[in-house]
């Protein structure tokens, strides 16, 4: 196993793949001191404000002169960051020629839309009916003899219920997007009769939507819900059972990409097959969303060079100054020095591809490529609004272990070989192969994974029953 990795030819800090003790020799210079796994090791001279170079990025400028061999960190870096720039500058974006495509077997829709699932789902339109809505679930489950669709699902969620302004809004249009998501095959959206998120309004503003597949109950206008809503169901898994998978291709995939925390490892192994994951994607003609415009901030300069549009250079701007506070929370025990090593972290998830779109919270995906999308870093509810944006599928990094799965198959990508075999139950897929195979199979592997998810591969949240949404609320609830 390699022991250090130089992330680009131009850096002059490597990464530690192992703890490395004093003494160590590494290709022509020697360890100074011990430097733990993750954490950065001087690869030349670099002088008193000289800056420091990981992955062709700057992350920081040297405080001292830093010995080659030398720990690269807290007490010998400092930031360079000074805010983030207003101004557009358009930067010459590297083109790249579309790949051949791969093929995927899913669900078509009457909108043209693909399906990786065929899943019936229940919606509350708010938190009073979930048990009821359970119940229903449940009765349903006895009654049929046989389930012939993917699986039936409550979404249960605390709101719409004296909700006012954006909030209400919000939750209206995160439910809303759930009920038209390709990966049901049908709906039943139950309300109580008294909400502010009432069904009323909830139908008024869906849209476009097929009546043979999603419905509708209000439970206080009938005498037995539960008898009602049992057999809306049967009604909508009959239509179902006739859906099949066939041939589309990759291209009219969506995913979304969500961190759930960034360290010194998850820079050598998750984000640089995330990153080739999004360029292949892109470059296939499909679609990738990455959350939490505000952790990216501070990459500043790359962030916005690598923005194609002065209109999308202005929304990007505007969702990164929606969040009053920045996250400037760094993981300096797990080898994190500065505020843009963090950002620039994120922001190598995306590949190289040029970001289309930014996406208000609440929002759909209307662009095929790069885009970023507005959510908080909680990760429950920043999964929620990938999908939400019409996601397929979300892929989470982890290194330290999650069970949560969002209303879609939710990938968890391992940082480290031991959460992957300590938590089998939990993880999907060990990002360390990249650093135990070439770059070519690790990348070919993983593409070929996230291919059979689409074409009907269950993922560890899917097998366990995780699935949850969670709905973001800013204001007051009346």
């Amino acid at each position: 196993m390699r022991r250090f990795v130089k992330l680009h030819e131009n850096d002059n800090v490597a990464v530690a793949v192992i703890d490395l003790a004093a003494g160590t020799e590494l290709e022509g210079i020697t360890v100074k001191e011990p430097i733990e796994r993750g954490h950065k090791v001087a690869l030349t001279l670099i002088e008193a404000n000289e800056d420091v170079r990981k992955d062709d990025f700057v992350i920081g400028h040297a405080t001292a002169a830093i010995e080659p061999g030398a720990h690269v960190h807290k007490h010998n870096v400092s930031t360079n960051f000074d805010g983030l720039s207003a101004k557009f500058e358009p930067q010459a974006q590297e083109k790249f020629d579309l790949l051949m495509d791969r093929e995927i077997r899913v669900y078509h829709r009457k909108n043209w839309e693909i399906g990786i699932r065929n899943e019936l789902w229940i919606v509350p339109t708010v938190g009073h009916v979930n048990k009821m809505a359970q119940r229903i679930k449940d009765q349903f489950l006895k009654e049929v003899p046989k389930l012939e669709v993917d699986g039936i699902h409550v979404f249960e969620h605390p709101h719409g219920c004296f909700q006012v302004g954006e909030d209400l809004e919000s939750t209206r249009k995160i439910l809303q997007n759930i009920v038209l998501h390709p990966n049901t095959g049908g709906v039943l959206v139950v309300g109580l009769g008294t909400e502010s998120n009432s069904i009323e309004a909830f139908k008024a503003t869906l849209g476009d939507y097929d009546e043979k597949r999603i419905f509708f109950m209000d439970a206080q206008e009938h005498t037995d819900e539960v008898k009602t809503g049992v057999k809306l169901l049967n009604d909508i898994h009959n239509v179902m059972k006739n859906d099949y998978r066939s041939t589309s291709l990759l291209r009219n995939l969506k995913v979304g990409v969500k961190y759930g925390d960034f360290d010194g490892v998850t820079a050598i192994t998750a984000s640089p097959l995330l990153s080739y994951l999004s360029d292949y994607l892109v470059r296939s003609g499909g679609t990738v969303a990455l959350t939490e415009v505000q952790q990216m901030v501070e990459a500043n300069k790359e962030l916005l060079r690598r923005i194609e549009s002065e209109d999308v250079f202005q929304k990007v701007v505007g969702l990164a100054n929606d969040f009053k506070i920045p996250s400037h929370y760094i993981s300096h025990k797990q080898g994190i020095t500065t505020v843009e090593e963090k950002s620039l972290g994120y922001l190598k998830k995306l590949g190289k591809s040029s970001i289309v779109d930014a996406i208000s919270y609440g929002g759909r995906l209307n662009k095929s490529g790069l885009n970023v999308l507005e959510s908080p870093s909680n990760d429950l509810i920043a999964a929620t609004a990938l999908g939400a944006a019409g996601c397929h599928m979300v892929l989470h990094t982890t290194s330290h272990g999650t069970p949560f799965g969002a209303f879609v198959p939710t990938v968890k990508i391992a940082t480290n070989s031991e959460l992957a075999k300590k938590k089998p139950n939990w993880v999907d897929y060990n990002a360390e192969e990249f650093l135990m195979t070439t770059k070519e199979e690790a990348i070919q592997n993983f593409i070929n994974y996230i291919c059979d998810v689409a074409s009907g591969k269950w993922v560890k949240n899917e097998y366990e029953g995780y699935r949850e949404i969670a709905i973001w609320k800013r204001g007051i609830t009346l």
